[in-house]
């Protein structure tokens, strides 16, 4: 059993109090600052071992009721002093009431660790830790991405913190009936701010500051579920139409260059793209590792995509210099998020070239991105090269997400069928 105690633990029967294991107190820790006042801390004693929690507030002695566990009226504003330390005392005591609950055997400064666990155990303070997680794996779009809607979700409770036990499907509901009144949104995005509250929660278990069954996600709790997305590519024709173009524009030109290679080479991701080095082409053939999954491989290289390459060949100072320009900038590629952040802001700069002035200038109504690039390929593939191959250009770790995302573009059957019933 563990000894809960605090400001009201006086009022427990000896023998009762006796049972108890563990002390929690609020204290004056003796250890005096230069301007003559002593820290407050949070005292956990169990085995007659002590570790302390610092509250971030110093007083004078003078102003200390030891006895009570509170500020005296002396003290200026007294009165918010000794609410925040009935806070943390409540947050405390509730910590030390699911180690009970469990009948968890722990030392003191395991216990501390519980109590106040690193970046603290509400959620904002969770998801500040869970973002720095992200930036110090250099996940860049993702960290960008979820940060916004963290903002966001803040926003929704008027700036207020907020435990994670009163994150339920309630409060959920009421957050989606605000993102599509105040904010607009769709499903889709609506089904991200959930994936990342749920993101925070799965950062927090795996911390151990919160137990599995907290989270108000899973089998029998909420499930997300993203839309289906339309997925297409540019037709044979607009593609033709894109590499004849002619585009005085230098920048214009870069940016069909890009996507041509994107697409020449298999879809590869335009992140791919601009991390090429003159050093990965050798033997009639390109060989990289895929940025996103660390996947290795080859592919040929199509007289196109050296037809490309030939225009940026002068510009190359040495065999492992990188082809394009766009990340040259960046001082250390060990910093994996400031390299993908560059990637980030030049993939933006040419959608919008793309959209804006090439896309007219060829002609070609349909939407033109990167990203589309890859879908091109993949339309064009169709049903003409085997699932295992196309695995193997995509770089997919499992088949079934190579056969879900062709699926999306094998159309062949669904129109015999239609035109088997209606005709031709």
């Amino acid at each position: 059993m563990l000894y809960l105690c605090c400001t009201n633990c006086v009022s427990l029967p000896y023998q009762k109090r006796n049972h108890f294991m563990a002390e929690i107190k609020v204290v004056l820790r003796k250890k005096l600052n230069k301007d003559g006042t002593y820290p407050l801390a949070i005292r956990i004693t169990r085995d007659r071992k002590s570790s302390f929690i610092y509250l971030g507030h110093s007083i004078k002695e003078r102003d200390w009721d030891k006895e009570a566990q509170r500020v005296r009226k002396s003290y200026p504003n007294s009165g918010r002093m000794n609410t925040l330390i009935t806070s943390k005392l409540t947050e405390a005591n509730a910590r030390l009431l699911e180690i009970e609950i469990q009948k968890k055997e722990v030392s003191s400064q395991a216990v501390k660790e519980k109590i106040k666990p690193k970046g603290g155990i509400t959620f904002f303070s969770q998801a500040n830790e869970y973002l720095e997680s992200l930036k110090s794996k250099g996940k860049y779009n993702q960290y960008t991405a979820d940060s916004a809607r963290i903002k966001y979700f803040k926003e929704f409770l008027k700036g207020r913190e907020i435990a994670f036990s009163d994150i339920n499907a309630g409060l959920l509901e009421r957050l989606r009936i605000y993102l599509i009144a105040e904010r607009k949104v769709s499903e889709r995005t609506i089904q991200n701010y959930f994936a990342v509250i749920r993101s925070v929660f799965g950062y927090a278990i795996a911390n151990k500051v919160i137990e599995r069954a907290s989270s108000p996600f899973g089998k029998e709790g909420i499930s997300i579920k993203f839309p289906e997305s339309t997925k297409v590519g540019i037709t044979e024709k607009d593609l033709a139409k894109l590499e004849t173009v002619s585009l005085n524009n230098p920048e214009h030109d870069h940016a069909r260059n890009l996507w041509l290679l994107s697409f020449y080479f298999a879809g590869m991701r335009i992140s791919d793209v601009l991390r090429l080095r003159w050093s990965d082409f050798y033997e009639m053939r390109l060989h990289y590792t895929m940025g996103k999954n660390k996947k290795t491989g080859s592919v040929k290289m199509h007289q196109k995509a050296l037809d490309i390459l030939a225009k940026y060949e002068p510009l190359k100072d040495a065999d492992n210099d990188l082809v394009f320009a766009e990340l040259k900038k960046v001082r250390d590629f060990k910093n994996e998020f400031d390299v993908q952040r560059v990637i980030n802001l030049a993939a933006s700069r040419y959608d919008k070239v793309l959209r804006l002035y090439v896309a007219p200038a060829a002609g070609i109504k349909a939407k033109l991105s990167m990203h589309i690039a890859r879908h091109t390929f993949a339309t064009l593939a169709g049903d003409k090269v085997t699932i295992q191959m196309l695995q193997k250009l995509y770089r997919h770790s499992d088949i079934k997400t190579t056969i879900g995302y062709q699926a999306n573009f094998i159309h062949q059957e669904s129109d015999d069928a239609l035109d088997a019933v209606i005709g031709k």
